[in-house]
């Protein structure tokens, strides 16, 4: 059963913001073109008609809007959107939406087209009003903590499904006990922490935002101890790197790439309806192809993205020996580099094995009682 999964730039690398650590910015500006623009209803609809050629008859598939910020395509072209998938969606397959947004522009309209067509939104807060404001500041320079903080409020009072993107900068690192604590007095039940991107072909560290191994260690092991203190008096709140490895140890599949251990996953297709293998290689030596010359089911057969598939399999020679090796499977590969002796390695590898080394008994005793759990419910 084919599962198309899309991850749509609809206003390419355009932004109403000016997030001091953005990695999409710096990755625009490393293309031969920066920005695609807005995509064009003609574009849009071609991606429509050619994502349900690729599910078939009995396929389904993801749709998730990101940028730059997405919600700068107007409202209107997400009411077009949804209107043109189901007009094409004759075979009446599942289709589920996502957007990962700042929030900026988000007002009770917006709330409620999101709430009307299911989509699950993603609000980017990097922990409290201090941490958040230090680096997502608009174009006048200023924070943005209250204005995406009256946008979560309208979305939650919709009824839409939220979750909350963390980027784990150096100074969020050492506050992980506040930054969790934080999150969860929104409200919301779910939380993705991501480590801070230095700019490509940067040494990396040397940012003020800058994540070294040793802080995102401990970032994880204080991290963890509050999930898993929530988790054993039955407050629990979905962390989804904990999740995901949670799921690794009790033998089931994990819900990224960058822990389920191989790359290709999804399409990311840009504004001008070129398409990549990966968010983090949208990269002029990447482009798949274009949907106006090659259809969509088409661009994921070419040699370029088997190349992609394949650099994703070699794993660092040092997962060989490790003993987490299971549950780490080497992470993301943007994140790995060469060391001063040539050989290939996660740059969090340390933080990993001081994580594991540290969290892997409760993780398992987590893993165990949940799998009882299921079995007791015939799951």
């Amino acid at each position: 059963m084919p599962h198309v999964n899309l991850l749509i730039k609809p206003a390419s690398s355009l932004c109403n913001m000016r997030c001091r650590y953005c990695f999409y910015e710096d990755e625009a500006a490393n293309r031969t073109q920066a920005s695609m623009g807005i995509m064009t209803p003609q574009t849009a609809e071609l991606l429509i008609r050619q994502a349900f050629d690729a599910a078939g008859e009995q396929g389904d598939i993801s749709i998730a809007f990101q940028g730059g910020e997405p919600t700068l395509a107007g409202l209107s072209f997400f009411e077009s959107f949804v209107e043109l998938v189901k007009w094409y969606n004759h075979k009446q397959l599942p289709v589920s939406y996502a957007i990962q947004t700042n929030g900026y522009a988000i007002d009770e309209e917006w709330a409620a087209f999101l709430a009307k067509n299911r989509f699950l939104v993603g609000i980017s807060v990097d922990g409290d009003k201090a941490l958040h404001d230090e680096f997502r500041v608009d174009a006048a320079g200023k924070g943005t903590w209250q204005r995406t903080q009256k946008s979560l409020r309208l979305l939650q009072t919709a009824g839409v499904d939220c979750n909350l993107l963390c980027v784990v900068t150096k100074r969020c690192a050492k506050s992980a006990v506040r930054t969790y604590h934080a999150l969860q007095k929104t409200g919301v039940g779910y939380l993705q922490f991501i480590p801070c991107l230095d700019p490509l072909g940067e040494e990396r560290g040397r940012r003020p935002w800058s994540l070294t191994p040793e802080d995102y260690g401990t970032f994880l092991c204080s991290l963890f101890d509050e999930w898993y203190r929530d988790w054993r008096n039955g407050r629990y709140t979905s962390v989804r790197l904990f999740d995901d490895y949670v799921h690794l140890a009790m033998g089931l599949p994990s819900s990224t790439c960058a822990t389920n251990g191989r790359c290709g996953s999804y399409y990311v297709v840009e504004a001008d309806g070129s398409v990549y293998p990966c968010d983090f290689y949208v990269l002029d030596p990447w482009k798949l192809g274009d949907i106006h010359q090659t259809p969509l089911r088409e661009l994921g057969q070419t040699e370029r993205a088997a190349d992609f598939l394949k650099a994703g399999l070699h794993r660092p020679v040092m997962c060989r020996e490790c003993p987490w090796a299971r549950l780490c499977l080497g992470g993301c590969k943007r994140d790995w580099c060469t060391d001063e002796n040539g050989a290939v390695a996660n740059y969090y590898c340390q933080s990993f094995r001081r994580f594991f080394a540290y969290a892997e008994t409760r993780i398992r005793t987590i893993a165990s009682e949940e799998a009882a759990l299921r079995r007791r419910n015939g799951l």
